[in-house]
C-alpha cells in the first residue's frame, strides 16, 4: 500500500483553521469532520488508512504564532504516531 504523504508548511499554517484546511486539502478527510482537535483525533485515528506519514516543515514558524494550540497539535500528532504503528509524523 502507497503512503499516504502530507506536508504542512509552518510559512503558511499561523492557525488551528488553517491547518485543518490543509489536512483536508491534502487527506481524505470526511465530510463530517468536526474542525476540532478531538475530531482531529477522531479522524488520523479511525478514518484515514495508513500507513500516513506527516510532515511540518518550518514548523517553528507555526510555533510562534499558534503558541499554545501549536503544542496541543503537536502533543495529539505525536501520541497518534505511538498508537497507530502506521502513523509517522516528522517536525523540521
Amino acid at each position: 500500500m502507497s503512503v499516504k504523504r502530507c506536508t504542512i508548511s509552518g510559512r503558511s499554517v499561523h492557525s488551528l483553521n488553517e491547518l485543518y484546511d490543509e489536512l483536508a486539502r491534502q487527506l481524505p478527510l470526511p465530510d463530517y469532520f468536526g474542525r476540532n482537535l478531538d475530531a482531529l483525533w477522531d479522524v488520523l485515528s479511525t478514518d484515514i488508512e495508513g500507513p500516513v506519514e506527516l510532515i511540518w516543515e518550518d514548523s517553528e514558524h507555526s510555533k510562534r504564532s499558534m503558541g499554545k494550540d501549536y503544542e496541543r497539535v503537536v502533543s495529539l500528532l505525536r501520541d497518534l504516531a505511538k498508537e497507530r504503528e502506521d502513523f509517522r509524523v516528522i517536525f523540521r
